[in-house]
C-alpha cells in the first residue's frame, strides 16, 4: 500500500463511528439498517461515515442475493494491513458450539462447517431455513477438490437445533433475511453471538468456479473468525451434536 493510499485509510478510521463499523463488519456483513441500528445513527450520518469508508476502499456494498433492494457492506481486511482493530463484539467471547445456517443447508453451509472443524475446537453443525434433500453434488466435488471432509451426511433443518451458547453464522443473505428478529439478535435462544456472511450462492451459477470462489471466501472468513472464539469449558469436539 503507497503512502497516499496509507493516509486515506487512516483517516477513514480516525473517527469513533468508522472505527465502531470497522469493527462490527469485521465479524461478518450488515446492512446499513443493521448498522444505524447497532449504533443509533441518523441515516445521513451513517450515509457520510459509509461513503468515507468506501471511498478509501475499506468496504463496499453489495446488493442482497435475495431482496435486491437491500444491500450488505462487506469489510475487505487487504485494505487495513494489519490495522483491523479487534472486533470488540466478537474478541474474548466463548461458544459451546458454532451453527452455520443457510436456506437449503446443501452448500454454503456444509463447506463452512466442514472448514471449522478443521480450524477450531467448537463444535460444529449447520441447518437450513428451509432444507434440501441433499447435499449439492458441486458442494460434495469441491470439498473432494481441497481435500476436506464433510460434517454431515445430509441438509438439517434449523428448527429445533439452536440452543443456549450457540455461535450462529448464516452464509446466505436469504437465510439471514428470513430469521425472526429474535434469532437475529441473539435473545432467543440465549446465543453467544450472531454473525453474517454474505456469500453468493454456487448452486445458482453451478459451476467448479462458483464452488471454489465459495470455498475461498468462506475459508478466509473462518480463518479469521476461529482465534477470535474461545470453546466454553465442556466443549468437545463433537462435531455433530445438537
Amino acid at each position: 500500500m503507497d503512502f497516499e493510499a496509507r493516509v486515506a485509510g487512516l483517516s477513514a478510521l480516525a473517527e469513533p463511528a468508522r472505527l465502531r463499523i470497522v469493527d462490527l463488519l469485521g465479524i461478518g456483513d450488515a446492512s446499513p439498517g443493521e448498522l444505524r441500528a447497532e449504533l443509533g445513527l441518523p441515516s445521513n450520518l451513517l450515509a457520510h461515515h459509509l461513503k468515507v469508508l468506501e471511498d478509501a476502499g475499506i468496504v463496499s456494498r453489495h446488493r442482497s442475493h435475495a431482496d435486491k433492494r437491500r444491500t450488505y457492506l462487506r469489510l475487505h481486511r487487504e485494505r487495513l494491513a494489519g490495522l483491523l482493530p479487534a472486533a470488540s463484539s466478537a474478541a474474548g467471547a466463548t461458544a459451546e458450539r458454532v451453527v452455520f445456517v443457510c436456506t437449503a443447508n446443501s452448500a454454503r453451509s456444509q463447506l463452512a462447517a466442514a472448514l471449522w472443524r478443521e480450524a477450531s475446537p467448537i463444535p460444529v453443525t449447520s441447518g437450513g431455513t428451509h432444507p434440501g434433500a441433499a447435499i449439492a453434488p458441486g458442494a460434495v466435488a469441491a470439498a473432494r477438490r481441497h481435500g476436506l471432509v464433510l460434517v454431515q451426511e445430509r441438509p438439517q433443518s434449523l428448527d429445533g437445533l439452536l440452543r443456549d451458547g450457540d455461535f450462529v453464522v448464516t452464509v446466505c443473505d436469504a437465510a439471514h433475511e428470513e430469521l425472526p428478529a429474535d434469532r437475529r439478535s441473539g435473545t432467543r435462544p440465549r446465543l453467544a453471538g450472531v454473525s453474517h456472511w454474505s456469500v453468493p450462492d454456487p448452486v445458482a451459477a453451478g459451476t467448479d468456479a462458483a464452488f471454489d470462489a465459495a470455498y475461498d471466501d468462506i475459508a478466509g472468513r473462518v480463518a479469521d473468525l476461529a482465534p477470535r472464539l474461545t470453546p466454553t469449558v465442556d466443549a468437545t469436539p463433537d462435531a455433530t451434536a445438537s
